[in-house]
């Protein structure tokens, strides 16, 4: 994973369902089943985007201050589970 400018691994797809009726990351395997925050998150997670401007932009988006431990949180996890190259 590059800690500065995370990326989405290409073994997943990020896409709203409408059966769930909220967004998921679909693999080969199956699906992960994901709340608001971490699509929001995962949205950005393009290899162009540092760390610090995805929070700046869910920040401003969101009306809310201080998301940095959410979003590294996040990040870390979905690092650990693969889904961030």
């Amino acid at each position: 994973m590059n800690p500065l400018r995370p990326k989405l691994s290409r073994r997943f797809r990020l896409q709203y369902e409408e059966a769930q009726t909220r967004w998921v990351l679909l693999y080969p395997e199956g699906m992960v089943q994901l709340n608001d925050s971490a699509a929001e998150i995962l949205k950005r997670c393009d290899g162009e985007r540092t760390v610090a401007e995805i929070v700046s932009e869910l920040e401003a988006a969101f009306s809310v201050h201080d998301l940095t431990p959410q979003v590294e949180s996040l990040l870390e996890e979905g690092g650990r589970r693969g889904w961030i190259d």
